[in-house]
């Protein structure tokens, strides 16, 4: 275990220096007309929307889906409430350039969990319709890496260990706010954001689905750093997406 521990550390601080030195630019939201709602998709920590959403854009656009992909903190290496606000902002362009009065957010990691922060605490609730997140840090990691992490030069790292200041204050009151709608999507080969229980979000069912991929795939092994390159995962997204945002708890993907 300890060796794993240490080879993972590794890893990670080999793929942060890379995303530092690539620093991050997003462009401008263009124009674009479509009856559904934008999307704005949130790639995870020490990564970037080029390297994460090979499948799902793909879906989206073949679906008839405005979408648009967001850089934000760094390599989503600041602090999560930081990053909120670069949100925020994006928000406001994306409605600007498709004249829609709400978004739906497809994130991974804590691409999943920081529109949160936007939501509750910066107004986002009034032009967010859902959240929609793939192995969502929703209420931290038990990894010791992410506080080891944190220390150095990713304060995300420590807002995302499991009983942070940060996550008290996002999570206390309750995981819903306002009226928009959930689903998170999580696997059973998780090795970052642990337990993977943690990822799910408390409420309604018509405001909220957890899913689980092996519950539906068995014999699907995905596990954190691939799961938004996963078929099924995709399929699950572009479900909640038909549905408003609650993914069917009987839809069943191809796996």
């Amino acid at each position: 275990m300890r060796l794993l521990r240490a080879l993972l550390c590794a890893a990670l601080l080999a793929i942060a220096t890379t995303v530092i030195a690539a620093g991050s630019a997003t462009a401008a939201p263009a124009a674009c007309q479509s009856s559904k709602r934008p999307v704005i998709l949130l790639h995870g920590t020490f990564k970037k929307s080029g390297s994460t959403w090979d499948v799902l854009a793909p879906e989206l656009s073949r679906g008839g889906w405005c979408h648009y992909a967001l850089d934000y903190g760094n390599g989503g290496l600041n602090p999560v409430a930081q990053s909120a606000r670069e949100l925020a902002t994006y928000v406001d362009q994306v409605l600007a350039a498709t004249g829609a009065s709400k978004v739906d957010i497809v994130g991974y990691s804590q691409g999943g969990m920081m529109p949160r922060q936007y939501l509750k605490f910066l107004g986002g609730s009034a032009k967010v319709n859902s959240v929609i997140g793939i192995a969502p840090s929703n209420h931290g990691t038990t990894q010791p890496l992410a506080k080891l992490l944190g220390a150095t030069f990713c304060p995300a790292c420590d807002d995302q260990s499991a009983g942070s200041s940060f996550l008290r204050a996002l999570n206390d009151g309750g995981d819903l706010v306002g009226s928009v709608k959930y689903t998170t999507i999580a696997t059973r080969h998780e090795l970052v954001v642990t337990p993977y229980q943690s990822q799910a979000l408390s409420g309604p069912r018509d405001r909220v689905t957890n899913v689980v991929l092996q519950d539906t795939c068995p014999g699907h092994f995905t596990e954190h750093l691939l799961i938004p390159h996963s078929r099924p995962a995709a399929q699950w997204v572009i479900n909640a997406l038909q549905r408003g945002g609650v993914a069917d708890p009987g839809f069943r993907p191809r796996c």
